[in-house]
């Protein structure tokens, strides 16, 4: 049985917000299923979309797993956008928070590297 994952992320302002999404996840969206909708294939079968919706715009929260964050974190600054905050989990993982402008949460997480950090 086939698998295919779509996360949903509503914002209030679809022009406004479209910008940073596409310096966030490094490109143009993968398609735009009307106006004010843009999806991103992260992965085979793996999307990540925002949406129009000013009622529930500011609530989502995902984490998105990636081999290697730190080059991630890299990459995502080189285009221009910060962290707002870094999270470790002694042990387990680790996570870098970014917040669009409606204070949805996009988080890149990855393992604990060799060193504990």
């Amino acid at each position: 049985m086939g698998l295919d994952l779509f996360a949903g992320i509503p914002v209030s302002d679809y022009e406004a917000v479209k910008p940073w999404y596409e310096r966030l996840l490094g490109g143009e969206p993968s398609f735009l299923p009307h106006a004010t909708e843009a999806v991103w294939e992260l992965a085979e079968h793996r999307f990540v979309f925002i949406v129009e919706d000013a009622n529930r715009a500011g609530g989502s929260s995902h984490t998105i797993f990636v081999d290697d964050l730190d080059a991630r974190v890299a990459d995502i600054a080189s285009r221009g956008i910060e962290p707002d905050e870094h999270v470790t989990y002694p042990g387990k993982a680790r996570k870098t928070i970014y917040r669009d402008a409606d204070g949805n949460e996009v988080c890149f997480g990855g393992p604990i590297d060799s060193d504990g950090s």
